[in-house]
């Protein structure tokens, strides 16, 4: 079991003693990060479906996203503050059939659902808080290859993942492409842009300079920095989804309430925004946060590999690449661009109006390319 802090009501870590709902754990030992670094005692946290086959060649990894967790699909309840946020592509019958196939779902390294995180108590018996090494997604895939390891599964059938998580399932195909048969990354790229970047700075100085922050080490006070949390998601949010999509929500349209301060207005979409920041708040913590946006950061396949074409030319699988049509922030050429540098890759766009977060929202397009993917429909792609 995950060894965490058990804070007040600041954070929405995970904690021990909680309710681990349908997690497993498992302590990896100590892991030496891209940085020469070593974090020691690492757990993860993780769900499966299914039953590894004799063969041990029936494994899919599921990579969740930024403010997701092992929970893929399934109704919240104890130990799981949200319903799964893949519903339906997992169970009996499913595209990723669990009557077929060994499902995996990690809670990513430096996360807040279980895993070894900035809550997590170091060695002296405070939470990592602002100690926590700086991760690289390199060291989340190491993390995760350590627990394939210990589960007896010497190479994954198929690994799908979308935005940072198909920044880990790219990173699995470039860093272990022996251990990879198919790799499906939706909604990513090979590497982190500048506009990315420059994003995913505003929301880590949201936080840090919420005065609750303290540096990282909020854990023990009264309050903790939901503010600047709340604040991140805002700005985050605002890139998931496309410009079409908010006009034709919320246009200009004022809330039927009194007008705020100075008499000003108060818009729609600032009471949406306003929604989803809260929200995000009560269910995640502002340090893996900002620990798992630099890590995102860091992305970039060709680093010390010469590049991304060479780093990704030893896989022999098969990739499958997926942009969705309208997102801004991992815009279709990167999936393009990936495409031309590994020719025997197969590009399928996933068509919405919502932007980014289309790789989640159009639940019945990635089901239709799971199942297409899955039986070996190499045409079903082009």
């Amino acid at each position: 079991m995950s060894v965490t802090t058990t804070p007040p009501s600041n954070t929405a870590l995970w904690r021990d003693g909680d309710e681990p709902g349908d997690r497993n754990f498992l302590r990896i030992g100590d892991l030496t990060l891209e940085s020469g670094e070593r974090l020691p005692d690492v757990v993860l946290a993780y769900e499966t479906w299914g039953e590894l086959d004799p063969a041990r060649d029936n494994a899919v990894l599921v990579e969740h996203a930024l403010t997701g967790d092992s929970h893929v699909v399934g109704q919240a309840g104890p130990g799981h503050p949200t319903d799964g946020w893949w519903p339906g592509l997992i169970g009996s019958g499913a595209p990723l059939d669990s009557d077929e196939y060994f499902v995996v779902a990690i809670n990513v390294l430096g996360g807040c659902q279980g895993s070894t995180g900035p809550g997590t108590l170091a060695a002296d018996g405070r939470p990592w808080g602002g100690r926590f090494p700086r991760l690289t997604i390199r060291d989340q895939v190491a993390a995760e290859a350590a627990l394939a390891d210990a589960l007896g599964i010497g190479r994954w059938h198929t690994v799908i993942g979308g935005s940072m998580g198909g920044m880990r399932t790219l990173e699995w195909a470039a860093g272990h492409p022996d251990r990879v048969g198919t790799a499906i990354a939706l909604a990513t790229s090979g590497y982190a842009t500048a506009e990315q970047i420059g994003w995913s700075q505003a929301q880590i100085l949201a936080i840090r300079n919420d005065p609750w922050f303290a540096d990282g080490d909020y854990y023990d006070h009264p309050q903790g920095p939901e503010v600047g949390l709340g604040i991140a998601r805002r700005i985050a949010h605002v890139t998931y989804r496309s410009e079409i999509e908010l006009h034709e929500r919320f246009g200009r349209r004022e809330q039927d309430e009194p007008a705020g301060e100075c008499g000003r207005p108060r818009y729609a979409v600032e009471s949406y925004l306003d929604h989803h920041g809260g929200k995000l708040a009560r269910r995640f913590d502002a340090n893996s946060y900002a620990v798992l946006s630099e890590a995102m950061n860091s992305h970039d396949l060709g680093r010390g590999r010469g590049g991304v074409e060479a780093a990704l030319a030893p896989f022999a699988g098969r990739l499958v690449l997926a942009p969705v049509d309208s997102d801004r922030l991992y815009p279709p050429r990167l999936s393009e661009e990936l495409a031309r540098l590994y020719p025997r890759a197969q590009l399928t766009t996933i068509s919405s109006r919502v932007g980014h977060d289309g790789f989640l929202t159009e639940v019945d397009q990635v089901a239709g390319l799971l199942r297409r993917v899955l039986a070996g429909d190499t045409a079903a792609c082009e």
